[in-house]
């Protein structure tokens, strides 16, 4: 039965899934653990057997107080879908009644932590317009149950009846980024080298000068950073695949969690081009995307990766995904370039900051070791500012800002000549105006 569609189960409201507690309890003790061994590694050690023991307490403890915890929420949480909105009451002593218009959904997005991925269930996030508390979740629900309510609240958003919504979107695979390809990049990337080799030339200093404790306060940082890029571009864009259906483009990866992320074509802000040193030598980027209401939101393993749009493309891959959500985008535009003045700001980098527009979209340039490409539609320009500081007047020098949701894009140009930088912002200005009619 499809959620929503019965009058007693309105009035009632349905539960989570009973295992939810379960879940809950194994993340409070992985949680407990990574605590306690971040402090074995700089306190006692592992040969200690208080240490081990303190291990064996924290994971059983942390699982007996989060399943409890887990149940009590699990009890205490129902949702209601009824023809108006989609109502959850949560709280356990404060009672809470979240309420989410239909008309206000942007997005519907299925994430899979591994220990929910386990036993088969998954977190619906639905996402809303406006306000820093967009985000609602809804954990756990089995896979079927959080796929078969994604599509009811999709239904619903669009002014649809769930009845007419088909089961299974027909969607078309647009690519499908392969893990050989996602570790050969990381692995040419200039953090990744800095890190592995800095942290291979600690160790071997540590053995050869016998000074390992040492050393230990600088690879304990440099491993813990080589950690999070192996988790944030390896694990979590593992079996990137990218789709597109009749709402938005789809994305879904990662091997331990599993996410599906749905990207609305009209809740796009813009699209930032990146190319980092040694993938300009393959002709290779990295497609990053302004989302509204995603920039405030990270992961639950604390990074941020909603707005990867594509892990690593070439740039004929790359210009095709452009297009479908920024049709008549161009990057061959009449441009503003940063005088040789402003060289004292950048001493490099001066030479490849550039701006400058077409009839559709905004473009922004800048970076020598990573080279960023901003790319904003005219009709998604919130503001445009000219700003100069002491400094830059002395040098005639303005900085344009063209304002878009905090995210990715950043479309500014820097320390461009000052009657430049000014007619570039009145004449943005107006495309704006245009573009929104």
């Amino acid at each position: 039965m499809v959620p929503g569609s019965d009058v007693a189960t309105e009035a009632v409201g349905l539960r989570t899934h009973p295992l939810t507690s379960v879940v809950q309890g194994a993340l409070w003790a992985a949680a407990a653990s990574v605590g306690l061994i971040s402090s074995i590694f700089t306190g006692d050690g592992w040969g200690d057997m208080n240490a081990l023991l303190s291990l064996a307490i924290s994971l059983v403890g942390g699982l007996v107080l989060g399943m409890g915890f887990g149940f009590l929420t699990w009890r205490f949480t129902r949702y209601v879908i009824d023809g108006t909105e989609l109502r959850i009451n949560s709280g356990i002593i404060t009672k809470a009644s979240r309420r989410i218009p239909y008309e206000r959904i942007q997005s519907v997005d299925i994430a899979e932590p591994l220990v929910a991925r386990i036993f088969g269930l998954a977190e619906l996030r639905i996402e809303m317009a406006g306000g820093k508390d967009s985000r609602t979740s809804l954990r756990f629900l089995s896979l079927a149950d959080a796929r078969d309510l994604r599509r009811v609240l999709l239904a619903r958003a669009h002014g649809t009846s769930p009845d007419d919504a088909p089961a299974d979107e027909q969607r078309s695979i647009i690519t499908v980024v392969s893990p050989e390809r996602v570790m050969i990049g990381t692995v040419l990337s200039l953090d990744f080298l800095f890190a592995a080799v800095g942290s291979i030339a600690l160790i071997v200093g540590a053995i050869w000068f016998g000074q390992f404790v040492v050393a230990l306060g600088g690879i304990i940082p440099l491993g813990t950073w080589l950690a999070q890029i192996i988790a944030k571009r390896i694990l979590q864009q593992w079996d990137f695949t990218l789709s597109r259906g009749d709402r938005g483009l789809r994305i879904e990866r990662g091997l331990l969690s599993r996410t599906s992320q749905t990207i609305p074509y009209a809740r796009v802000q813009g699209i930032a081009i990146k190319e980092p040193f040694v993938w300009r030598r393959f002709g290779w980027l990295r497609l990053e995307v302004d989302v509204a209401g995603y920039a405030s939101h990270g992961d639950d393993e604390g990074v941020d990766s909603s707005s990867i749009l594509l892990p690593i493309a070439d740039r004929a891959l790359a210009d095709a995904v452009i297009a479908e959500l920024i049709p008549g985008f161009a990057t061959d535009v009449p441009r503003t370039a940063a005088p040789r003045r402003s060289r004292a700001f950048a001493p490099i980098g001066w030479r490849y900051r550039w701006v400058g527009a077409n009839e559709r979209t905004f473009v922004a340039r800048e970076g020598w070791i990573e080279r960023t490409t901003s790319i904003v539609p005219h009709h998604k320009t919130q503001s445009v500012e000219l700003r100069q500081g002491p400094l830059q007047r002395r040098r005639r020098l303005a900085t344009v800002e063209v304002h878009t949701p905090q995210g990715p894009v950043d479309a500014d140009g820097r320390n461009l000549d000052a009657d430049e930088a000014r007619a570039v912002v009145l004449a943005q200005l107006a495309r704006a105006r245009a573009a929104r009619g």
